[in-house]
Protein backbone atom coordinates (compact mmCIF):
# COMPACT_ATOMS: atom_id res chain seq x y z
CA UNK A 1 0.00 0.00 0.00
CA UNK A 2 1.08 3.66 -0.60
CA UNK A 3 0.40 6.78 0.95
CA UNK A 4 1.48 9.77 0.01
CA UNK A 5 4.98 11.00 1.38
CA UNK A 6 6.03 7.89 2.62
CA UNK A 7 9.34 6.53 1.00
CA UNK A 8 8.72 2.61 2.50
CA UNK A 9 6.41 0.08 1.35
CA UNK A 10 4.42 -2.75 3.04
CA UNK A 11 4.66 -6.25 2.58
CA UNK A 12 1.46 -7.39 1.47
CA UNK A 13 2.36 -11.25 -0.28
CA UNK A 14 5.35 -13.67 -0.10
CA UNK A 15 8.28 -12.08 1.59
CA UNK A 16 9.42 -15.20 2.94
CA UNK A 17 11.84 -16.40 0.93
CA UNK A 18 11.70 -18.12 -2.94
CA UNK A 19 9.57 -21.20 -2.47
CA UNK A 20 6.18 -22.82 -2.95
CA UNK A 21 4.35 -23.10 0.43
CA UNK A 22 1.01 -20.69 0.53
CA UNK A 23 3.20 -17.86 2.29
CA UNK A 24 5.44 -18.28 -0.47
CA UNK A 25 6.06 -16.54 -4.41
CA UNK A 26 8.96 -18.36 -6.85
CA UNK A 27 8.68 -15.65 -9.46
CA UNK A 28 5.79 -13.20 -9.57
CA UNK A 29 4.50 -11.16 -13.00
CA UNK A 30 1.53 -9.96 -12.63
CA UNK A 31 -1.21 -8.88 -9.90
CA UNK A 32 -4.83 -8.19 -10.07
CA UNK A 33 -6.30 -6.38 -7.05
CA UNK A 34 -10.28 -6.21 -6.81
CA UNK A 35 -12.92 -4.27 -4.87
CA UNK A 36 -12.00 -6.20 -1.13
CA UNK A 37 -8.28 -5.27 -2.08
CA UNK A 38 -7.08 -9.04 -2.23
CA UNK A 39 -4.43 -9.19 -4.64
CA UNK A 40 -4.81 -12.13 -7.48
CA UNK A 41 -0.90 -13.22 -8.33
CA UNK A 42 0.61 -14.77 -11.21
CA UNK A 43 3.15 -17.29 -9.32
CA UNK A 44 5.27 -17.87 -12.56
CA UNK A 45 7.67 -20.70 -11.48
CA UNK A 46 5.41 -21.64 -9.11
CA UNK A 47 2.76 -22.51 -12.35
CA UNK A 48 0.28 -21.37 -9.95
CA UNK A 49 -2.13 -18.17 -9.58
CA UNK A 50 -2.42 -17.37 -5.96
CA UNK A 51 -5.33 -14.83 -3.84
CA UNK A 52 -3.84 -13.29 -0.81
CA UNK A 53 -7.02 -11.60 0.60
CA UNK A 54 -6.22 -8.60 2.50
CA UNK A 55 -3.71 -8.55 6.07
CA UNK A 56 -3.40 -12.51 5.04
CA UNK A 57 -0.23 -14.05 6.24
CA UNK A 58 -0.55 -16.80 3.27
CA UNK A 59 -2.25 -17.33 -0.06
CA UNK A 60 -5.09 -19.81 -1.55
CA UNK A 61 -4.24 -21.24 -5.00
CA UNK A 62 -6.94 -20.22 -7.25
CA UNK A 63 -5.62 -21.69 -10.82
CA UNK A 64 -2.97 -24.21 -11.33
CA UNK A 65 -0.50 -25.71 -8.58
CA UNK A 66 -0.80 -29.07 -10.04
CA UNK A 67 3.10 -28.77 -11.62
CA UNK A 68 3.87 -27.71 -14.50
CA UNK A 69 1.70 -28.94 -17.05
CA UNK A 70 -0.90 -28.75 -20.37
CA UNK A 71 -3.72 -30.38 -18.55
CA UNK A 72 -7.51 -28.24 -17.41
CA UNK A 73 -6.19 -28.24 -13.75
CA UNK A 74 -2.59 -26.97 -14.66
CA UNK A 75 -0.43 -24.67 -16.04
CA UNK A 76 2.90 -23.70 -17.54
CA UNK A 77 4.51 -20.57 -16.49
CA UNK A 78 1.22 -18.14 -15.71
CA UNK A 79 1.86 -14.61 -16.89
CA UNK A 80 -0.95 -12.03 -17.12
CA UNK A 81 -4.42 -12.42 -15.82
CA UNK A 82 -7.42 -10.46 -15.90
CA UNK A 83 -11.81 -10.55 -14.61
CA UNK A 84 -14.41 -10.31 -16.99
CA UNK A 85 -18.08 -8.62 -16.03
CA UNK A 86 -19.26 -12.20 -14.13
CA UNK A 87 -15.60 -12.52 -12.63
CA UNK A 88 -14.33 -15.34 -14.12
CA UNK A 89 -10.85 -15.54 -14.29
CA UNK A 90 -8.41 -15.38 -17.34
CA UNK A 91 -4.91 -16.51 -17.06
CA UNK A 92 -2.25 -16.07 -20.22
CA UNK A 93 -0.68 -19.64 -19.65
CA UNK A 94 2.84 -18.41 -21.72
CA UNK A 95 3.95 -21.83 -21.85
CA UNK A 96 1.35 -23.70 -23.24
CA UNK A 97 0.32 -21.12 -25.69
CA UNK A 98 -3.16 -20.36 -24.52
CA UNK A 99 -5.77 -18.43 -22.41
CA UNK A 100 -7.20 -20.70 -19.62
CA UNK A 101 -10.79 -19.09 -18.31
CA UNK A 102 -11.82 -20.20 -14.91
CA UNK A 103 -15.57 -19.94 -13.38
CA UNK A 104 -16.61 -17.76 -10.54
CA UNK A 105 -18.08 -20.11 -8.16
Amino acid sequence: RWKQGDDEGELVAGGNGKGDHLNQLNEPTYIFIDEDYSLYISDFNNHRVMKWKKDAKEGIIVAGGNGQGNQSNQLHYPNGLSFDNEENLYVVDRGNHRIQKYEKI
